[in-house]
């Protein structure tokens, strides 16, 4: 019974946000307290919603002083060279521009983290997307893709998490499926190329004069971002970010929009060092654990603030500024809290979790480490990485093991589906990444899950090719 409704509170409220007949917050509260009650456990749900809120106030913690922390980087002008040295590769064309996401995703990913990953590729991106008329859930899932397939690194969490579960050393685990990763990697560049490449002909031939600037008049297709072909449109001028990607959010982005003002009053110039300094520092200190994320950020937002404007009321209005990223981000975790509770409380993940491992045929006792891949993929999307690698997985190792399959394979198979992992519902980085670029999250679902499980499966089949899985 309650593997039949966890099925079904995932199956509704995923329903319910791609075809947009509620809010994610609505939703990720509402369909799981429901489901709790249809459950029989309606008296529980208040324990089940603190357990989870519980668990997920740090990491709400952390992303609301980050996202305090890059605003500010943002307005003082930290990222403004990446962005030009961006515009100089790019040149202001559509496929470069998507490459140019995923090399720039996988690079800010070796830190570790997912949401300062999105964080910096969406404060670097986002300007010259609009800008140029691009579809933003092109943004968004390179970028988690290309994310995903970085998240394996040991230190960003899935492979300590498999290294302890099953007691292997990490680079045991990790350093053999570095081909089947790289090949994963160019994978999402392929992808990329291949979705620059239409988004090239949606909008047609662009042209930047001044690479330094992303003012200048750019020669574009009118009405190619509302969705006219290549060749449905006329030739006309129009300022860069005139036009609207697919699922661009809206017009709500004049504040973003002004990232690149080389004018803008925010900007600090002779403490751009001091600011690049801090950030390497910041990020150096994460990947060392130095001390917990959350008050990294929290001691890294308040040093920023007070030296870059030393002023209270210029403090309050660059908190101001960022309120609306915080409340959103913020608020989308503390409902994810909810979902997670009842999923986790009323053993709903566990049930689901136990047939899906009993449905496996005895005949593929040997090929366990090939099933392993194959269900990390829907069971990393439908439950957090916690659940999966200290839940699932030593059940998963313990069958393989009867079979003759060492725990090194299930450990190697079990990262296969990161790439898929890191746009579930129940990651709260994915929220930080839709909710600066101003995508939908059902958008953002429909787009990425058949692309990223289609990486899932290259890697898959990679790691099988080169005798690692």
């Amino acid at each position: 019974m309650l593997t039949i409704l966890g099925f079904a509170m995932i199956a509704t409220f995923l329903v319910l946000i791609m075809t947009k007949k509620m809010s994610p917050i609505a939703a990720l509260v509402l369909i799981p307290a429901l489901f709790c009650v249809a459950a029989g456990k309606g008296a529980h749900l208040g324990d089940y919603v603190i357990d989870g809120v519980s668990s997920l106030a740090p990491t709400a913690a952390m992303l609301m002083f980050a996202i305090v922390y890059f605003g500010v980087m943002i307005d003082v002008g930290l990222f403004d060279p990446v962005v030009r040295g961006i515009l100089r590769f790019c040149k202001a064309d559509p496929m470069r521009v998507v490459v140019g996401t995923a090399v720039l995703a996988a690079i800010v990913s070796l830190d570790g983290d997912g949401s300062t990953t999105f964080m910096i590729t969406v404060s670097a991106m986002y300007p010259l997307y609009k800008r140029l008329g691009m579809s933003l859930v092109v943004m968004t899932g390179v970028a988690a893709m290309a994310n995903g397939v970085m998240n394996t690194v040991p230190w960003g969490g899935p492979t300590a998490r498999a290294a302890t579960a099953l007691k292997l050393d990490a680079a045991d685990i990790f350093v053999p499926m570095i081909p089947a990763l790289l090949v994963g990697l160019l994978g999402v560049l392929g992808l990329a190329y291949v979705l620059g490449l239409r988004e090239r002909r949606r909008l047609g031939a662009l042209r930047i004069a001044d690479e330094e600037s992303v003012e200048t008049m750019e020669t574009v297709l009118v009405g190619a971002g509302a969705g006219a072909g290549a060749g449905g449109g006329r030739l006309g001028k129009r300022p860069v970010g005139g036009g609207t990607g697919a699922a661009d959010g809206g017009d709500d982005d004049g504040d973003l929009l002004k990232g690149l003002d080389p004018d803008r009053p925010t900007l600090r110039p002779r403490l751009y060092w001091f600011n690049a300094l801090l950030t390497g520092t910041l990020i150096t200190a994460m990947i060392l654990e130095l001390l917990p994320i959350p008050v990294l950020f929290l001691l890294g937002a308040a040093l920023a603030l007070s030296v870059n404007y030393p002023r209270l009321p210029e403090q309050k209005a660059r908190i101001a500024a960022h309120a609306d990223n915080v409340l959103n981000v913020s608020g989308m975790v503390f409902a994810a809290a909810v979902f997670t509770g009842v999923l986790q409380g009323t053993g709903m993940v566990d049930s689901m979790a136990g047939r899906l491992v009993d449905t496996v045929p005895d005949g593929l006792g040997p090929h366990m480490a090939l099933v392993t891949g194959v269900l990390s993929l829907p069971l990393t999307y439908f439950m957090s990485n916690d659940g999966f690698y200290f839940g699932v997985l030593p059940v998963l190792a313990e069958a393989g093991a009867a079979h003759g399959v060492t725990p090194l394979e299930m450990a190697r198979a079990s990262l296969v589906g990161q790439p898929l992992h890191m746009s579930s519902p129940l990651v709260p980085a994915v929220y930080v990444l839709v909710g600066m670029a101003r995508v939908e999250f059902g958008d953002h679902t429909r787009f990425v899950v058949k692309w990223a499980a289609l990486t899932c499966l290259l890697i898959l089949t990679a790691g099988i090719l080169f005798g690692t899985i």
